[in-house]
């Protein structure tokens, strides 16, 4: 009898470990994915491809600083090409104990739009990635599985917590640097609908970086490419442009 309140112990021990480690393994990779140095800015040229092959642009010059590490943080996209969305604003205030706040500035309507909490998985500018996509979903929001292992990849399946627009999406998650390489999203049925990649990674001021990110709508047969340019992270930005304010008056010190 003792013997087996022995084993039931080591296995109860056990699972507890291995919760922890997914958890950590998820932490790890969300803080390399998102929160690289203190702040952060990139040149990002979106090419969104639909089924009929024929192609549109965007350029957007992304800011990014960190409040918490690993938790609060503020992004400001702004738009520079072409002219249908030149001077366009999207910014998010990412939130640990509530909802994200995000809004949508529009110059030709010279509108400030609040983006709801639950319009986070519509499509970002009517590109294949979402408003979530964007600032990245928080940890907090899904049920954590390490479902498999191999030299080179932990791979983690991620259930929500609450009803969203999938069942569940896999991560593959690289074990030298913990960047998500990987996620595929999956509906009700166990088929892959989207997948989102990361196609190529550079290091960058020390912090290993996704420079290439495709997002793919399978069912659709859309896709969309975003390549990053020109970041550079600790700039030391200041935390009061990343403000309603400053939606309509762009700050051009870190726009050029």
């Amino acid at each position: 009898m003792k013997k087996i309140y022995l084993i039931l112990i080591l296995i109860l021990l056990g699972s507890v470990t291995f919760s922890a480690n997914v958890d950590e393994i998820v932490k790890k990779a969300y803080n390399a994915a998102y929160y690289a140095g203190d702040d952060g800015r990139s040149t990002v040229d979106m090419e969104i491809v639909d089924k009929n092959k024929r192609i549109r642009k965007r350029r957007i010059i992304m800011l990014r600083k960190d409040i918490t590490d690993g938790k609060e943080q503020m992004y400001y996209a702004y738009f520079k090409e072409p002219s249908d969305v030149k001077n366009m604003v999207f910014m998010v205030h990412k939130n640990t104990k509530k909802d994200d706040d995000r809004w949508l500035y529009l110059p030709a309507l010279d509108l400030v739009k609040r983006i709801a909490s639950n319009d986070k998985r519509s499509s970002f500018v009517g590109s294949d990635f979402t408003y979530e996509d964007i600032s990245g979903r928080s940890i907090e929001e899904d049920v954590h599985e390490l479902t498999g292992e191999d030299s080179s990849y932990y791979i983690i399946k991620n259930t929500p917590k609450n009803l969203e627009d999938f069942a569940y999406y896999v991560t593959y998650i690289d074990k030298k640097n913990y960047l998500p390489i990987k996620a595929e999203y999956y509906n009700s049925t166990g088929n892959i609908y989207r997948r989102i990649t990361a196609e190529k990674i550079e290091v960058i001021d020390g912090f290993p970086t996704i420079t290439i990110m495709k997002a793919d709508e399978i069912e659709k047969g859309t896709y969309t490419v975003n390549k990053f340019s020109d970041t550079v992270y600790n700039l030391g930005m200041e935390e009061n442009i990343f403000t309603e304010r400053y939606l309509r008056r762009p700050p051009r010190k870190w726009l050029r």
